[in-house]
């Protein structure tokens, strides 16, 4: 057991889009990113999805409406949920999903992460 700094942990990469492991829980995954521009449409058919905002602003595009997000400001993304995460300014971001979530759904293009590096 052992404490984990964000911030130190935020350190440690430059790489957008590119989430992070910290630390795992009952089957959940704990991830950092750094966001920066839009990803992509795209939906986790059975896994919702927590964005806690640490760094920065984001809006989450879904079709029926965004929300947008500020420093300290968290969203679950419901599973099945098409959503567009965007931040044109930049975002450092806590996620917590299930380790079976993969980063683009079923969406797979060249920006999908698939071996996620934990650090």
């Amino acid at each position: 057991m052992q404490k984990v700094n964000l911030r130190q942990k935020l350190g440690m990469f430059d790489e957008t889009w590119t989430p992070k492991i910290i630390g795992e829980l009952n089957g959940q995954q704990v991830k950092l990113a750094k966001l920066e521009g839009e990803l992509m449409w795209h939906a986790h058919a059975d896994e919702d999805e927590l964005f806690l905002v640490l760094e920065g602003s984001l809006t989450m595009q879904m079709r029926d409406g965004d929300v947008h997000l500020e420093k300290g400001d968290m969203f679950i993304v419901p599973r099945g949920v098409e959503h567009n995460p965007v931040a044109p300014e930049g975002a450092s971001v806590l996620l917590f999903e299930p380790a079976s979530t993969k980063h683009t759904g079923e969406h797979v293009t060249e920006r999908t992460v698939v071996d996620q590096e934990r650090i």
